[in-house]
This record gives C-alpha cells, sequence and structure tokens, in this order.
C-alpha cells in the first residue's frame, strides 16, 4: 500500500493528513491503517488522522476525523485548523476569504488571521451537570460539556493533581457510552488558565481544541463572565485562545503548522 501523506500540528495536537479528494484512494479507511500511521515507533506518530474530501453537502470540504486507535470522532478543534492550513498550502482554497469545512458534527467556519494563525467558529458549549473524575486516588469535582464531542472539566489547584495520566481517569455522574476527553485546569490570572487533556481513544495530548472550548465555557459560567469574553489556555504544547461571542459560540484560534510531507509505505 502506497499513498501520500502529510504531517501537522496545532500546539503539538498532531495529525497525518491523508489526501483523498474523490474518496478513491482510502475507501471507508480503515481502523488498522489509521492505527499504523498514528504509531510513533513503527509508523509516522500522530494524535489522530484527517482525511480531506471533497463534499458534495453545504460545504465544499469534508474532515473525516480519526482518533489513534482508529475510533471515528466527531469533532477536532485543532484538526480543523490543519486541514485549513493543508487546503491553503495545497492552493485548494484561498486564505482571503472565510472557508466553510463539513464535519461530523456539522459545519465549522474557518478564518486565516493577519497574524498567521486561523481562528474556527466551534458553535456554542453546552455545559452539562456534575459529576465526579477519579484520578491519583483523588476524586474531583467537574462538570459536563458537549463541545461536539463529550467533555468533562475539572478545576484543579493544580496540575499536578491529574498524575502522570497514563490511563484514562475514572468518570461518573454522566454515561459517555463512547468515552469522554477529560479536561484539568488550573487558573492562572483573571481569564488565564492552564490545562491538560486526557483524549479518548488517544492518550494525554499535546492539546485539545475543544477541550479549549469546553474549559472557556466552564471557567466563564462559574466566573459570572458575561459573553463576549475570551480566554487565555495553556497548553503543554503552547497557547490557545478562545473567545466566546454574545451569541455563546466559541472561537478557537491557534496556530496551525504543516512539518513534513512523503509517501507511505507500509
Amino acid at each position: 500500500m502506497s499513498f501520500p501523506f502529510v504531517k501537522g500540528h496545532g500546539t503539538h495536537n498532531d495529525f497525518v493528513v491523508l489526501p483523498d479528494l474523490d474518496g478513491s484512494v482510502h475507501g471507508d479507511l480503515d481502523s488498522g491503517v489509521v492505527t499504523a500511521l498514528c504509531d510513533r515507533r513503527g509508523g509516522i506518530g500522530a494524535d489522530g488522522v484527517l482525511r480531506v474530501l471533497r463534499s458534495g453537502h453545504e460545504a465544499p470540504w469534508f474532515m473525516d476525523y480519526r482518533n489513534a486507535d482508529g475510533s471515528v470522532s466527531e469533532m477536532c478543534g485543532n484538526g480543523v485548523r490543519v486541514f485549513a492550513r493543508y487546503l491553503a498550502e495545497a492552493d485548494l482554497v484561498d486564505p482571503a476569504k472565510p472557508l466553510a469545512v463539513d464535519t461530523r458534527d456539522g459545519l465549522r467556519q474557518v478564518t486565516f488571521c493577519d497574524d498567521g494563525e486561523i481562528s474556527v467558529d466551534m458553535g456554542v458549549p453546552k455545559v452539562g451537570g456534575a459529576l465526579t473524575v477519579s484520578v491519583s486516588g483523588r476524586a474531583l469535582d467537574g462538570v459536563s460539556v458537549d463541545v461536539g464531542n463529550p467533555h468533562a472539566v475539572a478545576v484543579v489547584d493544580s496540575l499536578d493533581q491529574a498524575g502522570e495520566l497514563r490511563d484514562s481517569p475514572f468518570h461518573c455522574g454522566v454515561e459517555f457510552p463512547q468515552g469522554v476527553n477529560i479536561e484539568f485546569v488550573e487558573r492562572r490570572s483573571d481569564r488565564h488558565v492552564a490545562m491538560r487533556v486526557f483524549e479518548r481513544g488517544v492518550g494525554e495530548t499535546s492539546s485539545c481544541g475543544t477541550g479549549a472550548c469546553a474549559v472557556a465555557a466552564v471557567m466563564a459560567a462559574g466566573d459570572g463572565e458575561a459573553a463576549p469574553t475570551s480566554y487565555r489556555i495553556e497548553v503543554l504544547g503552547g497557547v490557545l485562545t478562545v473567545s466566546l461571542d454574545a451569541d455563546q459560540h466559541a472561537h478557537l484560534k491557534g496556530p496551525a503548522v504543516l512539518v513534513a510531507e512523503g509517501t507511505w509505505t507500509g
């Protein structure tokens, strides 16, 4: 099997990009191919795979996103930015114009910013009920949030409380039949936080765009911050900004970088 790939990342949340414009290269994209590509020793190494497809729906492009374990995911905020960066650098879209990307959670509107970063309208995060997250022998209070994919956000005094995050923290109080992404958040200053994340189907990652949106929504609600407002969110791989507009939409802004391209011959 031989096909082209591109490697990219958004705040070190990294992806293998598979150009497959007419869907003829990968068919249904076998989960075994995804896990092989994402293997950091036997493959290219990544947190997930972004397949680039033309769409016949409301937007011209569809982002087919898979977690590193081969499972299908609805949404990836860092992934959308890397997907958009690929389209622009491949001369498939004009970065001077807004871009609509179709996903399993619906359309996402993308803007290429003057400072070189990319902003994505991630829709309205839906803050849910209370839950408990158990990690390193501690029971922590958390909140469920839906950002197109499921999240559990726990505010901590120190990110060290999350421990090594080798295994998924135990959660209860809310049913997540497809798994859940879990964020640990430490306040740094006014509208400035740091976070770590354990992503379903992957493990601890250096960043999570939808997780950053979930964190901003939870912190704004807890702080009594009226929209519009914004939060600076430090992740292990850099800094993201999440702005909540007057309609409660979360706008995720950050870098997206392509670092390599080649041919897979596995």
